[in-house]
Order: structure tokens, then sequence, then C-alpha cells
């Protein structure tokens, strides 16, 4: 069989992703329940942890995704053959190096990778004259710059070099998803629904979040009373919890790669929401932060890889894979378990946290096991891609 893996971006790091997610997850559980008592890394695990999942998981999806989205948003080819496999080994040689504990080494794989994820992207749109991808190319020249900063706080030049780094990194994944969603929502709705609907949009709503969004992320990271990004957080999710209302209509419900989507955004609203309770109740920082991460990112990166790949693989996005919904199924009770019921039952917190990371390790093995053939074959209609 012909061997297509390194034809378009998402096909190498599509792969990367979900197998480097069940490794990860795998090495943290093992850990974190005193299995192995080997240190993952030099840097501590629950960092080593933060990092891996924002720059070593969410940089490889946002990666196959910004390098095949930006072929279709510029019609100019992007990174293909042995330059996307350089790529794919580089953030594979930082991963390696970091659960190694070879810090330097990972530092140096890591920001070239970035860098030149950021040049291989920033390329065809300069060429093309697309100024309305400016901000989705902001978010990921940022991104390289906080992983700057966590490898300086690593290597013991920038005293609060980790938290800024993982912080930073991770506001700035979750700013680029309410990005994304403002455009790609509404739009994947609407084709699904053959252009018998067009969904409302507010102009204030989405200057309100941008606003909001730029003072919670600012006071979070410079230290300024909880109380400034906790209110931030409240208006982020009344005028997210608004705008998602405007984007609801009941056949999402039909649709698997619709409704994951639609469960990841509200999951990282009820983070905003969590965010905003930790003033007043006992609900923890890292509930809010996973509601964000597990079942914000891990949904919505898990929905977008299964849809894209369905896309340029030249197959029919509206009929998925048999397994998908399930597999989506267990991702989303792998985020109430993490999320919900250490709430409301904390005296089985530890339980909680294993049942999840198992949800999280069968949910995206099963995906591998479905999209593995897909991403290493040709395209189904023979074209390039």
């Amino acid at each position: 069989m012909k061997i297509a893996l390194f034809n378009l971006g998402f096909r190498p790091f599509f792969l990367l992703a979900p197998l480097f997610a069940v490794i990860s997850i795998g090495l943290w559980g093992l850990y974190y329940f005193g299995i192995s008592n080997q240190a993952i890394s030099s840097v501590s695990s629950s960092y080593w942890h933060a990092h891996e999942m924002v720059y070593g998981y969410a940089m490889a999806v946002i990666a196959g995704f910004l390098l095949t989205a930006v072929r279709n948003w510029t019609g100019i080819q992007t990174l293909s053959g042995p330059l996307l496999s350089v790529l794919a080994g580089l953030w594979l040689a930082g991963r390696v190096c970091m659960a190694a504990g070879f810090i330097e080494a990972a530092c140096l794989f890591d920001l070239t990778f970035m860098s030149c994820l950021v040049y291989a992207v920033l390329a065809p749109i300069v060429k093309a004259g697309q100024r309305k991808q400016a901000a989705v190319l902001s978010i990921l020249i940022l991104l390289l710059v906080f992983n700057g900063l966590f490898y300086l706080g690593a290597l013991g030049y920038l005293e609060s070099g980790l938290y800024l780094g993982v912080y930073g990194g991770f506001y700035l994944v979750i700013g680029l998803i309410l990005v994304m969603a403002r455009r790609l929502m509404p739009f994947f709705i609407e084709r699904a629904m053959e252009g018998e609907i067009q969904l409302r949009h507010s102009a204030f709503l989405d200057r309100a979040i941008l606003l909001a969004f730029l003072v919670f992320y600012v006071a979070e990271l410079s230290g300024m009373p909880r109380s400034i990004s906790a209110y931030a957080a409240l208006l982020l999710f009344c005028a997210n919890a608004m705008r998602l209302c405007l984007w609801h209509i009941g056949d999402i419900w039909r649709s698997p790669l619709l409704w994951v989507l639609y469960v990841s955004l509200w999951s990282i609203n009820l983070g905003f929401l969590l965010h905003f309770l930790v003033l007043y109740s006992p609900v923890s920082t890292f509930t809010a932060i996973h509601a964000m991460a597990y079942g914000g990112i891990g949904l919505i990166t898990l929905g977008m890889m299964a849809r894209v790949a369905l896309g340029h693989t030249g197959r029919n996005v509206y009929q998925p894979p048999r397994a998908i919904s399930p597999i989506f199924l267990l991702l989303a009770a792998g985020t109430l378990i993490r999320v919900l019921m250490p709430i409301f039952i904390p005296e089985l917190y530890p339980w909680w946290i294993g049942l999840s990371q198992l949800l999280w390790i069968v949910s995206f093995s099963a995906f591998l096991l479905v999209y593995l053939p897909m991403l290493i074959a040709p395209r189904a209609d023979g074209k390039y891609g």
C-alpha cells in the first residue's frame, strides 16, 4: 500500500497527537498514583504534565490543523514530504527530551519546531496577502514566546517562567479556540443544514468576549487581585452562553461531529463559571482548569481531528465512522467525572482522577484505531493531500 503520511500537515500530527495523549496520560497516571516513583522529567511532574498537554498534545493538533487550513485559505501548498517529516521529527524529539529530563535539548527542539511552524504558516499567508489571519498568527507567535518563558524558568533563568509558560500558553490555546469557534461553528452548522438556516450573530457579544478575555488573561498572569479575573470570567461565561444559545439548533444533536464541538465549547464556558465560583465556594482552581482542558481542549481537538481527517482524505464528513459517537461519549463522560464528581463527592477524589484518566486513554486509543488507516493511506478520491 502506498503511504501518504507526509502529504499534508494533518496526517502526521493527527497521528502523533492522540498517540502522545495516550502515552503521556499513561505516564502521568503511573506517577500520580505512585505506581512508578521515577520522576517523569527534571522539572516537577505536575509542570511536565501541564507543559506537555499544552505544547505537546495541543500544539500537535494546532500544527496539523493550521498547516491544512492555511492551504485551504490561501490556495498555496504548505509543508509536505521530507520537510513535513522533519517538522514532525522536531516535535517528537522535544517530547522525548522533555520526558528524559534533557531540558536544554528539549528547549532547542521545541523552540525550533515552533519557529519553523510559525514560518510555515506565515509564509503562504503573507504571499496571499490575507491580513484577516493576523489574530491566529499572533496567538501562534505568542505561544512560541510563552514556551520560551517556560524553558527560561526550567533552566533557572526566570523565577516565574514555569508558571507564565504553562498558564500563558494554556489560556492562549483557549483564546485560539474561541477565535476559531466564532469562524467555524456557525459555518459548520449552516453547511450541515444545507443553507436552510442562517444563524444569528452579535457583534456586541463578540467584542464583549474579546475584551473580557483580555482582562481575564492579563489578570491571571500578572498577579492582580483574584476578584478581577473572577468577574472577568463571569462576564465571559454570560457572553459565551448567549452566543452559544444563538448557535443552537436541535439538529446539532443528530451529528456527532457537530455536538462534540458544541459540548466542548460549553465545557470551556463551564470552566469560566467555575473560575468565578472559586471566590465564593470550595471549588478548586484546578477543577476550573480541567473543565477547560479535559472537556474543552480535549473534546474540541478530538472532534476537529475527526472532522478534518475525514474531509481531507476525500471522505464524507456527514457520514463519520460508526465508532465516533461512542468515542466522543466516553470522553464527555470523562469530563463529567473529572470536573463535577470531585465537587459533589470529594472524598472519592483519587477514584475520579483515575477513572477520568482511563476514559481519556480509551477514547484516544479508539480514535487511533479507527483513524490510523485514513491518516496513512492516500485520499479516497485519488487527489493529492
